[in-house]
């Protein structure tokens, strides 16, 4: 998935404790699709390549961010009302100066940012999630979730605890966390958590909790080698 690497390079996993099943899809660079899920539309960020599944786009949305810019998003279905990412985290008091800082393209005008669209707020119209990711290796810095609140976006959830990736997935925002030991290289995590949170009371409420342990052998068997931590 989208700036996590901890299930690449032919690791297999032990599922340690597990109470549901998530599917997560990626995204390609800028382009509009929905998870398998039917979670929501998402414009991609850069370096990816995967294609996804395209269905029905979520209902329009209210004239109520910065930016914002009417695009017809899939081939069926009304038009949504998207929004600039850039302009909705700079002006966002909750994403930390260190994120808006280092907030810049990685090539030309393309920023290493994701953004989802979907319903996953219980509201009326559909919810924003945005992850903004490293440019060098597309690893999440940063999650958000904006809910459309009396003709603005308002912050509802953040996790600048990176790695970290958020998605929709049935109604649910998914987290996805790569756990690391000491010695573990950034492509090759110890495990993962999939933590799954449900808007309830209006606030987000963790629901599920699993984390699959990867094993140390990859490439048909071999070991993998030894990383030694830099000082």
């Amino acid at each position: 998935m989208r700036g996590l690497t901890g299930h690449l390079n032919g690791r297999s996993s032990v599922v340690l404790m597990s109470t549901g099943t998530v599917v997560l899809v990626g995204t390609v660079l800028f382009a509009a699709g929905c998870s398998s899920g039917g979670t929501g539309l998402r414009d991609g960020g850069p370096a990816r390549t995967e294609s996804v599944a395209k269905t029905g786009p979520p209902a329009a949305e209210p004239h109520a961010s910065p930016g914002a810019g009417s695009s017809s998003a899939a081939a069926s279905g009304p038009p949504i009302r998207k929004v600039d990412p850039i302009a909705l985290l700079k002006a966002d008091p909750k994403v930390s100066a260190e994120i808006k800082r280092d907030l810049k393209p990685c090539s030309g005008k393309e920023y290493p940012v994701d953004v989802s669209y979907g319903k996953v707020t219980g509201g009326a119209v559909v919810d924003i999630v945005v992850n903004v990711l490293s440019c060098a290796d597309a690893l999440g810095r940063g999650s958000y979730v904006y809910r459309a609140l009396g003709g603005k976006y308002e912050n509802v959830f953040s996790d600048e605890q990176p790695p970290v990736y958020a998605e929709i997935d049935r109604g649910d925002l998914v987290l996805t966390k790569p756990v690391y030991a000491k010695s573990d290289a950034p492509s090759y995590p110890s495990g993962e958590d999939v933590i799954r949170y449900r808007w309830v009371g209006e606030k987000f409420t963790e629901q599920d909790r699993v984390y699959t342990e990867y094993s140390n052998v990859v490439d048909g068997g071999q070991p993998a080698p030894a990383v030694t931590p830099k000082s």
